[in-house]
């Protein structure tokens, strides 16, 4: 495996990226700044939005070419309305993605990182999902999207939840514990094995579905956040890293890279608004 630097734009805080209609989508997550590059050959990026709030992450619509974003406190068009909120002050978005069934996940977390004060929501559910989480990331989908893979990254923990057809969390166990590392961004690709990245590490990990380590990359950034499948093939993986908080960041720290892999991906799921309809408090 050969590890490529895709561009040489350094991202403050790089997260968040998808394979969204054969192109690779990324944010710079506490900028506002919503990006795009191609995915065939290495390329800068070009800017999509920039919004006066930190955006998580982003999927597409289906049936339009809109993107739904998590946006400061809540979630909404990427280019409309913030429509549903989820936090109060202090609080700010930190991870989203689709499921495989068009629900949009969202986390949440205080910008202090004060304990216990980070949650997972669903667009269109009236009150979070999941409470009393720290530093929420991923959140990630097995293909069938059975399981939610779902990272406490300030307790080095990664949990798997069993998830039923209409969206509600069943059993939860420990699919990955690590103290001395932080896991952060994920994706699985259509076996269901894990890719993580591990913040301050300089690694990204593959662990197969039973939680055994199958493969390692490393990075010359000390700081990956998350993974992406795509590409021509679906078969290369992309890293996003930050140099926020680096007193003397490298010329790597902040960049994009790329690796081929030997197992696929999938597309980012679409949103479907009509399976958040079902809950008529949402407006």
């Amino acid at each position: 495996m050969t590890l490529t630097q895709w561009n040489f734009e350094q991202l403050e805080l790089g997260e968040g990226a998808r394979w969204i209609d054969g192109r690779l989508v990324v944010v710079d997550l506490l900028a506002g700044r919503v990006l795009e590059t191609r995915g065939t050959i290495p390329a800068p990026f070009t800017e999509l939005a920039t919004l006066p709030a930190p955006v998580g992450a982003v999927a597409p619509v289906r049936g339009s070419d809109e993107l739904v974003a998590a946006i400061g406190t809540g979630a909404g068009l990427l280019n409309g309305p913030q429509h549903q909120d989820f936090a109060g002050e202090g609080m700010r978005v930190n991870d989203a993605v689709a499921d495989p069934q068009g629900r949009f996940w969202v986390t949440t977390m205080s910008y202090d990182a004060e304990q216990g004060t980070g949650a997972l929501h669903r667009l269109g559910a009236p009150a979070p999902v999941l409470k009393g989480l720290t530093i929420p990331n991923g959140p990630a989908f097995s293909p069938d999207g059975k399981y939610l893979y779902l990272a406490d990254s300030a307790r080095g923990t990664v949990h798997r939840f069993d998830v039923s057809r209409d969206g509600e969390l069943g059993a939860r166990r420990v699919f990955l514990h690590t103290p001395n590392h932080t896991p952060d961004g994920m994706t699985t690709d259509v076996i269901g094995n894990v890719w993580i990245a591990f913040w301050g590490a300089s690694v990204v990990r593959r662990y197969r579905p039973d939680g055994r380590l199958d493969r390692e990359v490393t990075l010359p950034a000390r700081q990956p956040t998350s993974v992406c499948l795509g590409g021509p093939d679906l078969s290369r993986l992309f890293i996003t890293t930050a140099k926020y908080g680096l007193r003397r960041p490298s010329l790597h720290d902040g960049a994009l890279f790329a690796v081929d892999v030997d197992v696929p991906g999938r597309p980012a799921d679409e949103y479907v608004p009509q399976a958040e309809q079902q809950d008529p408090a949402v407006g």
